[in-house]
């Protein structure tokens, strides 16, 4: 079975964390994906918690020390993304976006990715659609059409007859990263050739009408 390198950046602050706990059980439910396409997951987990100092460091002096590098080029040599933040004034925690800012502006180009999010109300969860999804697109990743936001009241339910309880949204998101992420040339190895949109979209399950 081939094995593909699955990055979890979680930048949850509190120990522990349900933000930890959602990239946890994303990670996981992806990793099971990819056992059902013939694929291993080597799953690493970046705690931006820990690097919250060496990124401050960083956008003031230009130089990462060797944790920063090392979960830097984690992320760069993924084969699949999973980016989790609490959100903070309807947006994402300012500790995920300066780790962003500290990658390469090419870097995630193409790149299959995860967007989730954490907080305390299910009104924030427009926050992936209006910060997070749109910070990936200018990345030039590839952000999955599903994307996980748990509130407080959203763990331990099953959702209702209009939406689905969270483990419905785990399990589907990641189903679409694992079949993205399995269609793709390993992060690496150079790629043999461009993968065309439309068999990156077939890969999602969207196709022409």
């Amino acid at each position: 079975m081939k094995t593909l390198k699955l990055v979890v950046v979680s930048a949850g602050l509190s120990r522990p964390s349900s933000t930890r706990l959602l990239a946890d059980r994303l990670a996981q439910a992806t990793a099971r994906h990819l056992e059902d396409r013939e694929r291993t997951a080597d799953v690493q987990v970046v705690e931006l918690r820990e690097l919250a100092a060496d990124i401050a460091n960083h956008l003031v002096t230009g130089f990462p020390s060797p944790a920063l590098r090392g979960a830097v080029e984690a992320v760069t040599a993924a084969d699949g993304l999973i980016a989790v933040t609490p959100i903070f004034t309807a947006s994402y925690s300012g500790l995920f976006k300066s780790f962003f800012d500290v990658i390469d502006a090419t870097a995630l180009t193409g790149k299959p990715v995860l967007i989730a999010a954490t907080g305390g109300t299910a009104r924030h969860s427009l926050a992936l659609e209006h910060a997070l999804r749109p910070l990936f697109v200018h990345l030039r990743a590839l952000v999955v059409p599903t994307a996980v936001y748990a509130a407080t009241e959203d763990w331990g339910t099953g959702g209702d007859d209009r939406t689905e309880g969270i483990a419905q949204r785990i399990t589907r998101a990641a189903g679409e990263l694992a079949d993205l992420t399995a269609a793709l040339p390993s992060a690496a190895a150079p790629a043999e050739a461009v993968i065309p949109f439309a068999q990156q979209l077939a890969a999602l399950g969207i196709g022409p009408a």
